[in-house]
Formats: structure tokens, C-alpha cells, sequence
């Protein structure tokens, strides 16, 4: 009677209703949590001038998800923007649900005035992560927020409960608009030198991160920025590291981190010191010129303000990077979203079905500049390519439009997609040849780092990869000159966006989609089309399903 009181009053409780259902029929008796979102324009202010950014509930960066493994997520997004908008979830793999990927290859933009409600799942997952605005140059005016996926209370965590937890969301930003970025690079050149870094969305010393001293805290660190890895460290304080991208670590001890575009880490810092306030400081990596930002983690007790400069971290040096980045381990102990040891997975005594080399390059095409991927800039079809894919829409891509290796020829320009064999297992190396750090996100899965080197990549390098307890995430660094290789078990059927996390370089072309497919065309493998999922393109008019 409440239930049928409540839809009475609310326009939309019928549809809520059938989500309920849905959820209900696919997920069993995992819960649900409901989000509503309106995303708007608003004034912000980050580096000390006015800008126009992209605010979610009238907040900049956008309101925390919350969530426990295996959570259903129903959040409504309201585009009240003037240009169509979509968000995806960096690190949430949509387990057999690319649907809901956020994508323009997976998904018809939102348009202005109207609204999407997307309908996912955390399956199987825990850790840090965040969302962002997914197409253009979007990301670059706000509209991302951290996504925090917690152990569910029967599974063991390998630390004690830390008293509080905090999200850092760091990052470079540009004082120009974002549709003033976007022209620039559609105009044939690259963006300029950033304007600053921001912490949650502020500037340097606009954050303050409050403390007891004695306590242990977790801080969940992602870099949500466009083009440049950066350093984390904490005044006079170590970081036990504990989590990287949802598996659970080796427990490291640093004094700073490595943050590549994209990634995110979870570390542990207990209020040791004396009481007065520190400074948490984030600095450019592997830049002519370093930028450098603050917060402030603020003693409860404090008897005194910062004091001395901000301490200088790493700038340059790439060996001490590497050897970081090989530092990061397992901990096969550890349970991980599921009670078996994470190490249980014996990831290294798997045959690979098949290695797949990605080579980066910056071709001028046209007379214009551009991104590509073994030679292939990718550009947008007229259709989402999961939308033509399920309706057998021809001439919109084509599964032989990408090498699975380098071809050493002239760049081009086609719509790329990558055909895949459900359960295989892929041997991935991408390797580097320019003079920047390179870093790559594949959606809708994790994959095992293997081996990371300078040089040229040969058959010969395998002899060197971490077979045993290397760490498992979705975004993995390439330093310049050099290569990175991973091991990825092909798992989760849809299309999936492969893509440089410099923004600048996936809006240029370096992206393809990988077309992970199952002839079986059963809702085990994949779920169905959502019945509320917007069509566009060649797909207009066309039917979903009934529920």
C-alpha cells in the first residue's frame, strides 16, 4: 500500500518499479542503491578565475558513489547542458553489461533536456575508482566524482579499519573553456602546457584533510587530470600502500607515488608526527616544467600552521619510476571481492591464445595532428558501435580495420575495432617509441603488468616477466622509449573502449574498441539490450525489447 501510495505521487516510480523488477530477475537479492543526477553549468573557480564548468548536483567535483561489492547502481542522469553528455566509470568493468559503459562506441549521447538511467553492476569488485564525462573535451570542465567500491563485511581486509577515509582527486587543469580546448585540437595542434594542478576541485591550499593524531587514515588517490602523470607525497609522513585499482597490494612503505593519468591507488598514512599541519603536495612528473599544488592534512590538535616550502619530489627521473612500478605486488594472501586468496588465480601458468603489440605514434594527417594506434587514428562513426553491432548494421565498422601489431606504414583514418574470442587469453605489449609516458585503460576488464623495460620489445623480454604476483588493474603506464606487457583473460563479452588516458590523444584517434564476442548469444554471457536504452545514428526508430 505505501509502495502503490508513493507511484501515485511520482511520474517515474513505474519505471523505478521495472527497474526493480529487473534488477530483482538478474541479480538476486544483492542490493540496490538510487542516485539522481542533474548536470548543469556553473560558475567555478579553481585556479583564481572564472570559468564555466560542469557541476552534478550543483557540486564540483560531483557527489561520492558509495558502494559495496556486488551493489546495484540505478543512477538517473538529467542533462540539463545545452550539448549532449554522457559519463562512464574508469575501473567499473560491467560485468557482461558493456551497455552501460558511458562510451560513444557503447552508448547514444544523453541529449540536452532529456535524461538516462543507467543500470549497473559492481560484480565481483572492490577498490577505488572515479567516473567522468566521457565525450569531447567534457572532462576538461568537471563532471567527475570518486567511486568507492567497499569489501562486503563476511570477506576479510588484509589492514585494520582506518579511522577515516578520504578521496583526492588530483589532476593538471587548463583556465580555458573546454569547448575552447576542443577547438584547438580540432583546429590540428596539441593543448598547451597546463595552467595549474587542482585538488577536489580547488587550487593550492584550498583543501584541508582533518586528522587525530595516533590515527591511521585511507586516502584514495586517482589522477583524474588530461595529460600529465604526477607525485603524491605527504610532508614528513610514509604511505603504506594497500590497494591498486581493486586488488589488494603488497604493503609497500613510500615516501611519495607515482600517479599516471588514470590510475588510482589507496594508501594508509598514520597521524604520527607532531601536531601541526603538514602539507600534502602533487607535482608534474616527466615535465620541462613542474607545476606544483597543496593541501593541507591538519592535526585535530594542531599547534601550529604549515611551515617551511612544500618539499620537492621526483621530476625526470624515469629509472626511479620504473623501479617503483615493478615494486607494486599482489598480496596473495589477501582475500579479494570473493573469500578465495587473490593469488589463488595462477595467472602465469596460463597458455596465451594469442599476443597483440599496440604502438603509439603521432602522425600528421591531412596536415593536421594526430593520434594512432598501429598506425590507425580512430574516429567516431555516426553510430555506437555496440548499437550496430546488435542490430547488424552494416558499413559502420569493420573487425579487420585494426593490426594486431605494428606496421611501420602510413597512418589512416578509419573507425577501429578489434575482434576478440571470448575466454581467450591475450598476451598485450604496447610499446612506446616517442619521447613521453604513454597510459592505456582498457574498459571492462583488469589485466596482470607482466614486465615493463626500456628498449625495443622482442620474444626474448617474456624471460623477464613477473609471473607469480605482479599487480592486476585496468590502467598500466609506458614509459618513453620503452614498453609495458600485460596478460588479460578475455572475460567480459561487449565492445570495449582501448584508449590513451591523455585526453588530448584518445579525442586525436589513439583508441580502438575491442569486440570481446560469444557465439553462444546467451544472457549468460551477456546481458541483453536495456529496454530503455537511447538509440541514435542508424539505429533511430528502431526497437529495443519489451521488458
Amino acid at each position: 500500500m505505501v509502495m502503490g501510495e508513493h507511484c501515485r505521487k511520482n511520474t517515474r516510480c513505474s519505471f523505478m518499479l521495472a527497474v526493480l523488477l529487473l534488477v530483482t530477475c538478474t541479480a538476486g537479492e544483492d542490493p540496490y542503491r538510487f542516485h539522481t543526477w542533474n548536470v548543469t553549468y556553473g560558475d567555478i573557480y579553481p585556479l583564481g578565475v572564472k570559468q564555466q564548468g560542469i557541476l552534478i548536483n550543483g557540486l564540483f567535483p560531483g557527489p561520492q558513489i558509495e558502494s559495496v561489492t556486488n551493489d546495484n547502481l540505478i543512477i538517473s542522469v538529467f542533462n540539463s547542458l545545452d550539448e549532449p553528455f554522457l559519463i562512464s566509470w574508469n575501473g567499473v568493468q560491467q560485468r557482461r553489461n558493456s551497455w552501460q559503459d558511458g562510451v560513444y562506441g557503447t552508448n547514444c549521447p544523453i541529449p540536452p533536456g532529456q535524461n538516462f538511467t543507467y543500470v549497473l553492476q559492481v560484480k565481483d569488485q572492490i577498490g577505488s575508482y572515479f567516473y567522468f564525462p566521457s565525450l569531447g573535451m567534457h572532462k576538461a570542465a568537471g563532471g567527475f566524482g570518486g567511486f568507492k567500491i567497499a569489501s562486503r563485511s563476511v570477506i576479510p581486509v588484509p589492514f585494520p579499519p582506518p579511522s577515516g577515509d578520504f578521496t583526492f582527486l588530483a589532476g593538471d587543469w587548463f583556465k580555458k573553456n573546454h569547448n575552447d580546448l576542443k577547438a584547438i585540437l580540432d583546429g590540428g595542434s596539441d593543448l598547451p602546457f597546463p595552467d595549474g594542478l587542482l585538488i577536489n576541485g580547488r587550487g593550492s591550499n584550498g583543501y584541508t584533510f582533518t586528522v587525530d593524531q595516533g590515527k591511521t587514515y585511507r586516502f584514495r588517490i586517482s589522477n583524474v587530470g588530461l595529460t600529465t602523470s604526477i607525485n603524491f607525497r605527504i610532508q614528513g609522513h610514509k604511505m603504506l600502500l594497500v590497494e591498486v585499482e581493486g586488488t589488494h597490494s603488497l604493503q609497500n612503505t613510500y615516501d611519495s607515488l607515482d600517479i599516471h593519468l588514470g590510475q588510482s591507488y589507496s594508501v594508509l598514512v598514520t597521524a604520527d608526527q607532531a601536531a601541526h599541519d603538514y602539507f600534502i603536495v602533487v607535482s608534474t612528473r616527466f615535465t620541462s616544467q613542474v607545476l606544483t599544488t597543496t593541501s593541507i592534512l591538519h592535526y585535530s590538535n594542531s599547534a601550529g600552521s604549515v611551515s617551511d616550502a612544500p618539499l620537492g619530489g621526483p621530476t625526470i627521473q624515469i629509472d626511479w619510476s620504473l623501479e617503483q612500478a615493478r615494486s607494486l605486488r599482489r598480496n596473495l594472501s589477501a582475500s579479494g571481492p570473493r573469500p578465495n586468496p587473490q593469488g589463488s588465480y595462477h595467472y602465469g601458468l596460463i597458455n596465451t591464445t594469442r599476443t597483440v603489440r599496440l604502438q603509439n605514434s603521432a602522425p600528421i594527417i591531412n596536415g593536421k595532428q594526430r593520434f594512432a594506434v598501429n598506425s590507425v587514428s580512430f574516429i567516431s562513426a555516426d553510430t555506437p558501435l555496440k548499437l550496430a553491432d546488435h542490430y547488424n548494421i552494416p558499413g559502420v565498422f569493420s573487425l579487420v580495420s585494426i593490426p594486431d601489431s605494428p606496421t611501420g606504414g602510413g597512418a589512416y583514418l578509419p573507425t577501429s575495432v578489434m575482434a576478440a574470442d571470448f575466454r581467450g587469453y591475450a598476451e598485450i605489449v604496447f610499446e612506446n617509441p616517442e619521447d613521453n609516458v604513454q597510459s592505456w585503460h582498457i574498459d571492462g576488464h583488469n589485466f596482470f603488468v607482466v614486465g615493463m623495460d626500456g628498449g625495443q620489445w622482442s620474444p626474448a623480454s617474456r624471460l623477464s616477466y613477473n609471473l607469480r604476483d605482479t599487480i592486476s588493474r585496468c590502467t598500466v603506464q609506458v614509459y618513453p622509449e620503452s614498453w609495458t606487457a600485460v596478460y588479460m583473460p578475455l572475460d567480459n563479452v561487449g565492445m570495449w573502449n582501448v584508449r590513451s588516458e591523455n585526453w588530448a590523444r584518445q579525442y586525436l584517434g589513439q583508441q580502438f574498441y575491442l569486440r570481446v564476442y560469444s557465439p553462444a548469444n546467451s544472457w549468460r554471457d551477456e546481458y541483453p539490450i536495456p529496454t530503455n536504452a537511447l538509440l541514435c545514428g542508424r539505429a533511430a526508430g528502431l526497437r529495443t525489447r519489451h521488458l
